[in-house]
């Protein structure tokens, strides 16, 4: 399994020859690496609404017939729009062809914001776990630390954990760093800053703060192999 980051959120999963994509905020991402017309996804999966989330999800589907994959409330909005969708909600999981899709809790907001000036509720924020090939994924979304995080890695060991480092709309370098203690993942990436400036962050200290010197800084474009 190659896992790979792409600035601000973005995961892709490469796993029996499948192209699984978390978050495609490209377009208007001024860290990505990717082009919309260059991403091929066979799965997307949303942890919630906001723009920088949802980003050229319903492009990117339309193109590559990609089935997405998200919360009851963005999967009906996005099924309204034309879109192959599977809905699902925090604490299910559901086994696909393409490896296992869990929704865990996340402390955040989620909703869209329209040119006219409204904003369109999509239901709760998330974070995913991604099981198959004997390993786990977990993808954080935009949180703040929560104690139940520990649940998490108990219930479903973490090889590598994607967590928001930005503060500001989430978690900061300190409350991160003590949410992978919590997690024990076996990597932890920071992912969600640097993209605007309310989110601008040194990686380097979180990696430092981290007890158990397991953290990986990824520029848009590298990968893990697992």
């Amino acid at each position: 399994m190659k896992v790979s980051y792409h600035g601000h959120s973005i995961v892709k999963i490469e796993s029996n020859g499948k192209t699984i994509v978390i978050d495609p905020f490209i377009t208007g991402n001024r860290l990505t690496d990717l082009t919309v017309a260059d991403v091929h996804p066979d799965v997307i999966i949303l942890t919630h609404g906001h723009g920088d989330h949802l980003g050229d999800t319903i492009e990117l589907a339309k193109k590559s017939g990609a089935l997405v994959v998200g919360l009851a409330e963005i999967a009906t909005y996005l099924g309204w729009k034309g879109l192959n969708t599977h809905g699902m909600n925090i604490g299910g999981a559901y086994k696909f062809d393409f490896g296992t899709v869990k929704f865990t809790p996340a402390f955040h907001s989620s909703g869209f914001m329209t040119d006219q000036q409204e904003i369109i509720y999509l239901g709760m924020p998330a974070g995913v776990l991604f099981m198959n090939e004997g390993k786990t994924i977990y993808h954080a979304g935009d949180t703040s630390l929560f104690s139940d995080m520990k649940l998490i890695g108990e219930r479903h060991p973490v090889d590598v954990a994607f967590l928001p480092i930005g503060d500001n709309f989430t978690m900061g370098p300190e409350d991160a760093a003590y949410a992978a203690k919590l997690i024990n993942a076996k990597t932890v990436v920071p992912i969600h800053y640097n993209t605007f400036p309310p989110i601008k962050q040194d990686p380097n200290k979180f990696i430092q703060l981290l007890e158990n010197k397991n953290g990986r800084i990824l520029k848009p474009g590298e990968s893990l192999e697992l």
